[in-house]
């Protein structure tokens, strides 16, 4: 009998797993790292462009007409959860040291995911036009609250300047903003070739994590990071998400939303962008330290993808309408 992995441990969640684990055993160093940094801002720039050339003008003018059910997941994701962070950063130092309660801060402030939000409600056979948007504005609105709550939250942990500020924008926003001036020309080209987002997301994000590592090993990271405070993050990462999904559930059924509507605000409301996170952190943070601040972005980023893969599955089974074609493994990165 041949032994198959689950169907929600797809081949980029297991790359994104042994990422660290190639870059432990070979960093980047030299002009390779240099090389590799360019690189990745050139994925990201390029991830946002395709972002921006999917979307239509018309689901982004949708999602802003139902600006109630926006603000209530802007209210999960850029207070909520930072409520939340600011909580983590109160445990005492022998459970979480002060620099993964900062990494847990720094994910707290963070937009929604985009890609894995809309695939993760159409897979549940939610309302993924209203998915599309909700996540579509977190991540152009994350843009200008996230280095602002980081001056806020963060304080002397990050580094905000004119410099950094314009390096978020020039690699998230202009980028996007192109890709929408240019969505009728490249609509016909990316239906037709529907996967390229899909392998540029999944790439970019594998190329930060190894370039963030990378950056981290050769500063000591794991001379600095135990074993016991990483299973510490671990089980904080396990905890915030339990409690944001059982929160936002709640919420959606406290609001008596239709059910297509509430599994967007669990999607879009719990998850945390790594695409969007990793290079904002490669901007704000001290570059010898950045390897350990987005630590915890990345095990949560695993985790919610494993467990909201999951749950997908459990609203598709219970749905009313038969389940969409898009598997599980198709879930991309962001």
């Amino acid at each position: 009998m041949r032994f198959r992995l689950p169907s929600f441990l797809s081949p980029f969640i297991l790359l994104l797993i042994a990422i660290p684990l190639i870059a432990t055993a070979l960093p980047a160093r030299g002009g390779t790292a240099d090389a590799l940094d360019y690189a990745t801002i050139a994925a990201v720039c390029l991830l946002f462009f395709l972002h921006g050339a999917k979307l239509t003008p018309s689901d982004a003018r949708e999602g802003f007409t139902r600006w109630q059910f926006q603000l209530v997941v802007l209210a999960c994701t850029f207070v909520v959860f930072p409520l939340l962070g600011i909580a983590l950063t109160l445990l005492p130092a022998s459970i979480l040291s002060p620099v993964m309660a900062t990494g847990f801060l720094f994910l707290a402030i963070l937009p929604s995911t985009v890609q894995s939000s809309i695939a993760f409600t159409s897979i549940a056979r939610g309302n993924v036009a209203l998915a599309v948007s909700s996540a579509s504005i977190s991540n152009v609105l994350g843009v200008v609250l996230t280095p602002l709550l980081a001056g806020v939250l963060l304080g002397s942990s990050v580094h905000i300047t004119p410099k950094s500020l314009l390096g978020i924008v020039g690699e998230l926003v202009v980028p996007f903003v192109a890709g929408q001036l240019l969505h009728k020309r490249m609509r016909g080209f990316l239906k037709r070739n529907h996967r390229v987002v899909s392998i540029v997301d999944q790439g970019s994000v594998l190329l930060v994590v190894y370039a963030a590592f990378s950056i981290g090993v050769t500063q000591g990271l794991w001379t600095v990071v135990p074993p016991s405070q990483l299973l510490m993050v671990v089980a904080v990462s396990v905890v915030l998400l339990a409690v944001v999904l059982g929160a936002f559930f709640g919420l959606g059924k406290a609001m008596r939303l239709p059910r297509g509507d509430a599994i967007v605000l669990l999607f879009c409301g719990s998850k945390k962008s790594q695409v969007s996170g990793l290079p904002m952190a490669t901007l704000l943070f001290p570059a010898a330290q950045v390897g350990m601040y987005v630590l915890p972005l990345m095990i949560f980023h695993i985790i919610q993808l494993l467990v909201c893969a999951v749950l997908a599955n459990r609203y598709a089974a219970t749905a009313p309408v038969e389940p969409p074609d898009e598997p599980v493994a198709a879930v991309a990165a962001t």
